[in-house]
């Protein structure tokens, strides 16, 4: 697979995480499919501002990783290379934490999905 469909795939991905994060913040009842389900039904509003919080921070991963691929924004494919490197080593915590996580359906949901945003931005990282 290419880099730039690696980041293709990367950028779906993300998408969908974000539209859940949002649903979250917006009093979304699926508390119990995040944060190993500590929050079950509707988050809080303190744990609504950090599903806010995440989906930008998703977002921010999309766009290190479509401009290393050559996307979106040309001039930062030249940016740091540590900045894909840090991206790709926050999501290979994020499959292991989705791993061991005492959610049942966060683990059977999110560990395939943050799996897919690993390898796809690792595919990204390492191209030229």
């Amino acid at each position: 697979m290419s880099s730039q469909a690696a980041a293709r795939v990367f950028a779906a991905s993300v998408a969908l995480v974000v539209v859940f994060q949002l649903a979250l913040a917006l009093g979304a009842p699926w508390g119990r499919l995040a944060m190993g389900g500590a929050f079950p039904g509707v988050y809080p509003p303190a744990m609504r501002v950090a599903a806010l919080l995440q989906a930008a921070m998703l977002v921010a991963t999309a766009l290190v990783v479509l401009s290393r691929a050559g996307l979106v924004t040309p001039a930062w494919r030249r940016a740091p290379r540590w900045l894909i490197w840090a991206v790709t080593g926050l999501l290979a915590l994020g499959v292991v934490l989705n791993m061991i996580t005492p959610s049942a359906m966060e683990r059977l949901i999110w560990t395939p999905v943050s799996a897919v945003l690993f390898l796809s931005s690792l595919r990204v990282a390492l191209s030229r």
